[in-house]
């Protein structure tokens, strides 16, 4: 499935998009996508549609499934999110050749470059709604964003393909079990619900039904906090008063503990760890050493590891100093 899903060809897509019921012309784009393989495809009736082909092994049917549930439940709850198009015959996923794959509408809209304060507050009360939804039903195929999840099984990984290089392999392992223990205590009690995963600004558009998510690929269970500090994920006093904001906003539809902030920086971390395991599971795929060409070399390893490190004092400062989130904007 990997070597087919890596050849995957026009006339492949063309046929199971005909196959599922659709009438495409023939004219294809290839989409810019690393993780799965996405093609905007013209119909006869002059309409368009984006097919998108899964990463074989990444996902099971259910827990697509479960993506697709996800944003039926947003769409059922007036929420402007981009779904899946049902198939002619039913359902939202097929497969060709083993690849799970579905036909989404193509949506149009600007993406934001920054919000100004209009927006952060018609945002952070988009999200709150959206929190609402997921906050309804449990996805027990989809991966939980926890210390296990984004660090250790990351690291082992890593560790076991021989990724790290000696000379920092001991320094990168530390800092990263350090920051996935000091995650575990600060989020003991924090609830978990479904939530978008990958919530930055790209993933947002303005279009003619107002602002909407895109892009529910990497949704999974974890704190709210997760959707927040990746809208608004600078570190200046102006990002803070600015996610504050944008708290107050959320705070109007759903409630939001001020002090959920204290998981900000470990899941920044978090991200340093899982994005370079990501690279290294996908470094077979023919795109990944062209476009991470710089992956891999001791330059690269010295600067994640020293990154990771610094990210690490300053989750102990916090620790020392108090989280700049611990004043009366924290309260409920």
């Amino acid at each position: 499935m990997t070597e087919f899903f890596f050849r995957l060809t026009p006339d492949w897509v063309l046929r199971a998009v005909e196959r599922a019921g659709f009438l495409p012309t023939g004219h294809i784009t290839t989409l810019n996508s690393l993780e799965n393989r996405v093609y905007d495809l013209r119909l006869e009736d002059d309409s368009h549609v984006v097919a998108k082909f899964y990463r074989p092994g990444r996902w099971s049917r259910e827990s697509i499934l479960e993506e697709h549930g996800y944003l039926a439940d947003l769409r059922e709850a007036e929420i402007s999110v981009c779904a899946p198009l049902e198939f002619p015959d039913g359902g939202t996923l097929r497969d060709v050749e083993g690849i799970f794959y579905a036909v989404w509408p193509r949506t149009g809209g600007r993406a934001p470059e920054e919000l100004d304060d209009e927006q952060i507050a018609i945002i952070g009360r988009l999200l709150a709604r959206i929190h609402n939804v997921g906050d309804l039903k449990k996805a027990p195929h989809r991966r939980r964003l926890s210390s296990d999840m984004y660090v250790r099984e990351p690291l082992e990984f890593l560790e076991d393909r021989e990724f790290l290089p000696a000379q920092c392999a001991d320094r990168f392992a530390d800092a990263a079990l350090e920051i996935a223990d000091i995650y575990d205590e600060r989020s003991a009690g924090v609830p978990d619900l479904r939530i978008h995963g990958d919530c930055h600004l790209g993933n947002l558009l303005n279009g003619r039904e107002g602002w909407f998510f895109l892009d529910f690929d990497d949704f999974c269970v974890g704190p709210a906090v997760q959707d927040v500090w990746m809208l608004l994920p600078g570190r200046e006093r102006e990002d803070a008063l600015r996610r504050d904001q944008l708290i107050r906003a959320y705070r109007q539809f759903r409630d939001f503990d001020g002090s959920w902030m204290n998981l900000v920086e470990p899941l920044r971390a978090f991200r340093f760890i899982h994005y370079a395991a990501w690279i290294a599971r996908r470094w077979d795929d023919p795109a990944f050493p062209d476009t991470f060409a710089h992956f891999g070399t001791e330059q690269y390893w010295e600067s994640e590891t020293r990154d990771l490190q610094e990210q690490l004092d300053r989750i102990c400062d916090e620790d020392v100093s108090g989280s700049p989130h611990d004043d009366a904007r924290g309260n409920r």
